[in-house]
């Protein structure tokens, strides 16, 4: 049992520090984790010590269950294959595992994101004439389609958080019917290939979740931020009715193995 004493106060911890453990803490014991470079290393690795030590990470590039010492600069860092069960590649990540149906939680990030969960890494503005390319799906929507749960970790904007993204790369708990184009329930569009979806958005304010109509609610909200800051940070009228409280701090222990464990080289940590 924990008490006061053990969590970081406000200013004793950086805004990436929050983001890293918030989503250290969605790993389940057990679970095998699909991650790509950056924050998503940072949460299984800081998870594999802490909280879900049976966890198997899974990255990007194609290593199965290494346990590197130190983070890596990458998912291809040569350091993420100590200790692996398998060296492998991209098609072993993607076909092997991925679309095997074996991934049950997988970390993203995105450009946009709506409030259904639909998320958009492709353009702002029209496709045909768009006001920014970014630079494309690279896996996105075939990692949120077939993974038990998704994790998306976002900076916090107006502009990031849409009422619709002006496209959908990776849908969401909401998407459209073809030939119609009515916004109907993921389920029903995947009839029997259907596995799961967006479990969670967590950003430097928050922790967001979906109701079961598939519409994004403020579940926690990070220290030092209210409820109210929050939606005004979104674009649509987001639900703050349903927060349950502010978003756990990271512990002192927590803290201290980010900067020591997962990333004393400070390659992803100011």
């Amino acid at each position: 049992m924990k008490n006061q004493s053990d969590f970081a106060k406000v200013g004793e911890f950086k805004p990436l520090d929050i983001l890293a453990v918030a989503a250290s803490r969605e790993v389940r014991d057990g679970d095998i984790v699909l991650a790509g470079t950056g924050l998503p290393m940072l949460a299984i690795m800081l998870a594999q010590k802490k909280n879900a030590p049976n966890a198997v990470c899974i990255y990007e590039a194609g290593t199965i269950d290494g346990r590197p010492l130190h983070l890596g600069t990458s998912v291809g860092d040569a350091r993420c294959a100590r200790q692996a069960a398998v060296i492998s590649g991209l098609t072993e990540t993607m076909y092997g595992q991925l679309h095997s149906g074996y991934i049950d939680l997988a970390f993203l990030g995105g450009a946009e994101i709506d409030q259904y969960g639909n998320v958009n890494t492709t353009v702002v503005g029209s496709y045909l004439m768009p006001e920014k390319r970014f630079t494309g799906s690279g896996g996105n929507p075939d990692i949120n389609a077939l993974a038990r749960r998704t994790v998306f970790i976002m900076v916090q904007e107006k502009r990031r958080f849409k009422e619709n993204v002006d496209y959908i790369t990776s849908p969401g708990w909401r998407i459209k019917k073809w030939p119609g184009g009515e916004m109907v329930h993921k389920r029903e569009v995947y009839g029997k290939f259907f596995r799961g979806g967006v479990e969670a958005v967590i950003s430097n304010m928050g922790v967001f979740r979906f109701d079961d109509e598939g519409v994004m609610y403020l579940d926690t909200v990070h220290p030092g931020f209210t409820p109210e800051q929050v939606r005004d940070n979104c674009s649509f009228n987001l639900n703050i009715s349903r927060v349950s409280g502010e978003t756990m701090p990271p512990t002192y222990e927590e803290l201290e193995l980010l900067y020591t464990q997962v990333d004393p080289e400070g390659i992803f940590l100011p």
